[in-house]
């Protein structure tokens, strides 16, 4: 019987290490005043160790309560762990050498850090794909978390994806080779005005925003359905699970739809500060029909009796991962 609080032990290795790493980039933003493409030299390094902190823990759980594919799953975890241990090292060693990491050709020994770090995200984006199957075998105990889990899973590869968008040197990198192919920024060079500690550029596109949206769907729609959940046990509306999944879905399209307007937004030059345009009424336009879907869910559920309160079904009461797995089950794990 697998225990709720099973864990992948070197994805959470991964975890503490990042715990570490937080506290001495903090520490390194108090005491070191120099800054590398316009932003403290620690910021970047901090930034990385809380998301791989969140992408660590997350995949810790899901690997360590699937019903099938586990031992590849575990493998597959198993390398990312290796994957960003020496991606963050890599990271926090420019850091402290005073210079960029990401995109930098200007050396021999900066080219040689550049290549492993397209090696480790490469494979990291292979092992997380393969994960990402594995995920659509899990069943939690409701289908609005279960759905919420699989659909943040998918967003969150295609948000990974969009980092190769920023490895291709630019037209004026091109056209002036100073040792750097790749930016974050477009239309712009890098190091520009930026918002405080994210960095993301108030004067022009900036792909490091849908990157980081995308990614972070696997934490934000989970947590969707469980406050859903949570509210369920308190509010009629949303007693009934059929209700919350309907939720789920609609925050799912609206989620998709902001990562796709994020992404164009960035492609054509546009600050996420000044949006204008197709981009600003399509962000108006997300907004109100995701608002309008919603309280349709929740006004037609009602009237259709998804409102009563029930107690929890046995299956709503012991997690998923809990209950021993079928014969079936385990000759596929």
């Amino acid at each position: 019987m697998k225990s709720v609080f099973a864990w992948h032990r070197p994805l959470m290795t991964v975890a503490a290490l990042m715990l570490a790493s937080t506290l001495v980039c903090l520490v390194g933003l108090l005491v070191d005043p120099r800054q590398v493409t316009g932003l403290d030299v620690w910021a970047k390094p901090l930034k990385f160790s809380l998301s791989i902190l969140l992408y660590s823990v997350t995949w810790a759980w899901l690997i360590a309560h699937l019903p099938r594919w586990r031992r590849i799953a575990h493998a597959a975890g198993t390398v990312v762990a290796v994957a960003l241990i020496v991606e963050q090292a890599l990271i926090v060693g420019a850091a402290a050498a005073g210079t960029t990491s990401h995109f930098n050709v200007s050396t021999p020994l900066a080219q040689a850090v550049w290549a492993t770090m397209a090696v480790s995200i490469t494979v990291l984006y292979v092992c997380t794909f393969l994960t990402t199957i594995a995920v659509f075998f899990l069943r939690l105990p409701t289908r609005s978390t279960t759905f919420a889990v699989r659909a943040g899973a998918v967003i969150a590869l295609v948000g990974m994806g969009l980092a190769y968008l920023m490895t291709g040197p630019t037209a004026q990198q091109l056209s002036d080779f100073r040792g750097i192919a790749g930016a974050h920024t477009v239309g712009l060079p890098d190091g520009g005005p930026g918002l405080p500690l994210l960095g993301w550029s108030t004067v022009g596109g900036d792909l490091r925003i849908p990157h980081f949206v995308g990614m972070h769907a696997l934490q934000l729609l989970p947590l969707l359905a469980i406050l859903l959940g949570w509210a369920g046990r308190h509010w009629r509306p949303l007693a009934d699970d059929r209700v919350r999944l309907r939720l789920v879905v609609v925050a799912t399209v609206v989620y998709a739809g902001t990562l796709a307007l994020l992404t164009a937004q960035a492609l054509a030059g546009q600050s996420i500060v000044r949006p204008d345009g197709v981009f600003l009424w399509g962000g108006w336009t997300l907004a109100v029909l995701g608002v309008a879907a919603a309280v349709a869910v929740v006004a037609v559920g009602t009237r259709g009796g998804g409102g009563r309160l029930e107690p929890p079904s046995a299956a709503e009461t012991v997690p998923a991962a809990q209950a021993a797995p079928s014969p079936r089950a385990k000759a596929g794990a």
